[in-house]
């Protein structure tokens, strides 16, 4: 349950379409709820988007097919939709199998679930975000960003492939990003875009390192420090790879560009 629901509840109470008993019982089922699994169980927030505006994401690099596909259960349960990041190929046909109206995003490792029936929880309006991607070989972690913020209800403008090595793509499509409310760059390698991108756009601007580079880059180290020693002030930098930080980060600043 959401903000949004949780208000309904109430002004159907006031409005006498419902008890209160009875709304005692939608709100009391709230607000976390128990998974098992064949070893330990999981414990679903379901109030954690009451309290911080952002659902539970589930994390599925280190969990079961088995962990993963009850946990996108649950939350699409109340949600209507729910969503698994890091997840590979294998382990997706395998959640798959186990929930078949599951839908995958191989390239940026990203599970969705629409709960049939269930409607859909309603998100506050959301700013766009620009998702700007220096390299190809970066699109992963974009991609898992841009998908991370339309589940959160942002609408985002992807440009991909805009690396400083060739400075006269990303030129070509300023105006572009600065249609955007909030801006999310996402480099490897010496990481130089967020940097040129502050000198030249007035959004709040998010930085991605990726631990894509050859040999000195040690896995996305390098582009870590560059982007936290950038000469544009003002740019906030989140953890390499972090696609998912980054898409929460950006939608909570894009949410306050909408009047209230």
């Amino acid at each position: 349950m959401d903000r949004t629901q949780l208000l309904d509840v109430l002004d159907q109470v006031r409005s006498g379409a419902i008890s209160p008993g009875d709304a005692a019982l939608q709100i009391g089922e709230l607000p976390y709820a128990e998974v098992a699994h064949a070893v330990g169980s999981t414990m679903i927030d379901h109030h954690r988007e009451l309290r911080t505006g952002i659902p539970e994401i589930v994390y599925g690099a280190s969990k079961t097919p088995d962990q993963i596909g009850g946990a996108l259960r649950e939350l699409a349960r109340t949600a209507g939709v729910a969503i698994a990041t890091r997840v590979d190929a294998v382990k997706a046909a395998a959640v798959r199998a186990l929930v078949p109206e599951v839908r995958f995003h191989e390239l940026a490792r990203v599970l969705m679930l629409e709960a049939g029936g269930v409607p859909r929880v309603s998100r506050p309006a959301c700013g766009s975000i620009a998702m700007v991607c220096a390299g190809t070989s970066d699109l992963a972690i974009a991609e898992e960003a841009a998908l991370v913020a339309e589940f959160l209800g942002a609408p985002v403008i992807r440009i991909s492939d805009v690396g400083v090595a060739g400075l006269h793509r990303l030129l070509a499509r300023l105006e572009d990003i600065r249609k955007a409310d909030v801006v999310i760059a996402i480099a490897g390698m010496e990481a130089a875009l967020p940097s040129v991108l502050g000198g030249l756009i007035d959004r709040p601007l998010i930085a991605v390192p990726t631990s894509i580079g050859y040999g000195v880059s040690i896995d996305g180290l390098v582009a870590l420090a560059a982007m936290l020693s950038s000469c544009a002030p003002g740019i906030m930098v989140v953890n390499i790879d972090n696609g998912v930080g980054a898409a929460v980060a950006a939608v909570k600043i894009a949410r306050l560009a909408v009047p209230r």
